[in-house]
């Protein structure tokens, strides 16, 4: 027998390995997964009982739709081959598909749950369209229904608008490059609205729009993002990421412009709300400046000096019918006191002299000298009258007429 080397043993278990098991499809879970810088993927694929290394090279692995990960059930399809400085066998994958499940269906659930971890989905941060926009990009395939779609509703029901078409793939390997480099550009050109869309298709034919590139172009984007892909049961990534979904593109253009007949009965009816506005507005001024204007000319510095000066003349005409009452009234006293004050003189002159006439006969007849002289004399003592009647036993007393004067001593007091 011939003595091999490590190194010749090694080959020919290569050559058998690959000759013999050129082409298998392996069904296992995954396991141990290593994402190397430069591109490759090592894993391990298991079941119950057994182990197998596995290598999916970057050529491949770039073409992958889901993200592999810890115990995901797959089918590999691929061949075995041995690494010869290690002698180890490993299985050359070409392509995975999960076990039970497409890839693609699995590719949009990893993302959609990535993204939606992320934020991306979150209603907060959606951005509101404006109610007339002016300028819009679409952002399809310049060759495709969906664009003769949108601009014959654009045409029909708002001509006043500025439209931007950016031509790209919307479908294939490089259409998802495409559809997030219009996103970009066209963020940049001050756009009120970007519309991103296509008709309807399988879910392959779809799937640009379900790429994580496309989402995170949506998502950076400052302008409001339409989403408008397929029909309206189809639901892609970007439907959820963008700030609204439209069911078809045609939809789309419905959703963003505003119907330019509903437009001229708004119109319409805004201007006659607004001349009645205007009119209610105007009585309204019109009613205030009259009652402003009576209640300045009621509080003015004019109204007040006239008020004022009408006052003085009042109170001068009172003053002149008050004084001029009082000297009518003076002067007819005066007159009447002139009148009767002479007979008032004389009167009391004539009382007068009455009084004197009627004293000095009252004097006479009380004079002594006046008084009958026989058998009368006045009895006075201490050269004053008193009445005999006073008069004690042995008292002195005077006793006088008009001629003479004699004292006197009471001998006896008899009663008559």
């Amino acid at each position: 027998m011939n003595i091999l080397n490590v190194s010749s043993l090694n080959e020919q278990i290569k050559t058998l390995l690959e000759s013999t098991f050129s082409r298998v499809l392996v069904d296992g879970e995954l396991s141990r997964i290593t994402f190397h810088n430069s591109g490759h993927i090592y894993f391990t694929l298991k079941d119950s009982t057994s182990t197998i290394k596995a290598v999916m090279f970057k050529g491949n692995a770039s073409k992958l739709k889901f993200q592999l990960k810890e115990g995901l059930k797959v089918i590999l399809d691929g061949a075995v081959t041995l690494y010869k400085p290690r002698g180890e066998y490993q299985i050359n994958c070409f392509s995975i598909e999960p076990s039970g499940q497409g890839a693609l269906a699995l590719a949009y659930e990893q993302l959609k749950s990535k993204l939606s971890e992320q934020g991306y989905f979150d209603t907060q941060r959606k951005k509101q369209l404006p109610k007339y926009p002016n300028k819009i990009a679409l952002i399809t395939s310049a060759t495709g229904a969906a664009l003769q779609d949108m601009l014959r509703v654009a045409n029909t029901r708002y001509r006043a608008l500025e439209i931007g078409i950016y031509d790209v793939l919307v479908q294939g390997d490089s259409a998802a490059f495409t559809i997030a480099n219009a996103i970009a550009l066209s963020d940049t050109k001050e756009y009120d609205i970007i519309v991103i869309g296509r008709g309807g298709g399988s879910i392959e034919d779809l799937w640009a729009f379900n790429e994580e590139i496309v989402a995170e172009a949506i998502f950076k984007a400052k302008t409001p993002i339409v989403s408008a892909v397929g029909h309206e049961i189809d639901w892609v990534i970007s439907d959820f990421v963008s700030d609204l979904r439209a069911p078809t593109p045609s939809a789309a253009m419905q959703m963003i412009l505003p119907d330019t007949n509903e437009l001229y009965q708004y119109i319409d009816s805004l201007s006659t709300q607004y001349s009645q506005i205007l009119s209610q507005k105007l009585f309204n001024s019109k009613q205030e400046l009259t009652h402003l204007i009576n209640s300045y000319s009621q509080h003015s510095v004019e109204r007040k000096i006239t008020q004022k000066l009408y006052e003085i003349k009042q109170l001068k005409e009172v003053f002149y019918q008050t004084v001029s009452f009082k000297i009518q009234n003076s002067f007819k006293e005066m007159q009447s006191v002139n009148e009767s004050f002479p007979n008032m003189i004389d009167s009391k002159v004539n009382i007068a002299k009455n009084q004197i006439v009627t004293l000095q006969k009252m004097l006479e007849s009380n004079h002594p000298k006046f008084k009958s002289k026989k058998g009368f004399a006045q009895i006075s003592k201490n050269s004053k009258v008193i009445d005999i009647s006073s008069l004690h036993v042995d008292e002195i007393f005077d006793v006088q007429n008009d001629k003479i004067s004699i004292s006197a001593k009471v001998i006896k007091i008899s009663k008559i």
